[in-house]
């Protein structure tokens, strides 16, 4: 029993694509996706981890400006035909960016990434705090 019609599916997938682009504010004009992302803050750093499977750790470009971290890239649309044998479509390719502000205090010269299984993490050291001391006043 089929229940829903399968040429109906591109169309339903490109109405869905339509309505994320009117309500997604992070999203740059450029992305066709958007990984998704964890963000945590630890004692001395900040850590983010985006879910890239499939994506050339390469290919990846990572810029920290004006206190915005961006991250953007590209998978791979792979052609698909008719004899395939493909009945369902999920997995989305094409470009992805992503733009996160960061808060004063972070360490931009010291931020390195690396890709593992698939997940990139990126570290954002925080700057070390300056210490508040009490200054004497000296009489004279």
């Amino acid at each position: 029993m089929n229940l829903l019609r399968q040429d109906n599916w591109p169309a339903a997938r490109q109405l869905h694509s339509e309505i994320d682009r009117l309500f997604r504010h992070d999203r740059d004009s450029v992305g066709d996706w958007l990984p998704a992302v964890d963000i945590r803050e630890e004692n001395e750093r900040f850590v983010v981890e985006a879910d890239l499977p499939g994506v050339d750790p390469q290919e990846i470009e990572i810029t920290m400006e004006d206190g915005a971290l961006s991250l953007r890239g590209s998978r791979e649309v792979h052609k698909r035909d008719d004899t395939d044998g493909l009945r369902r479509v999920e997995r989305v390719s094409g470009r992805f960016f992503r733009r996160f502000a960061l808060p004063d205090g972070v360490d931009a010269d010291n931020i390195s990434a690396r890709s593992n299984n698939g997940v990139l993490e990126i570290d954002i050291p925080k700057q070390p705090q300056v210490q508040r001391r009490r200054i004497d006043v000296n009489v004279s």
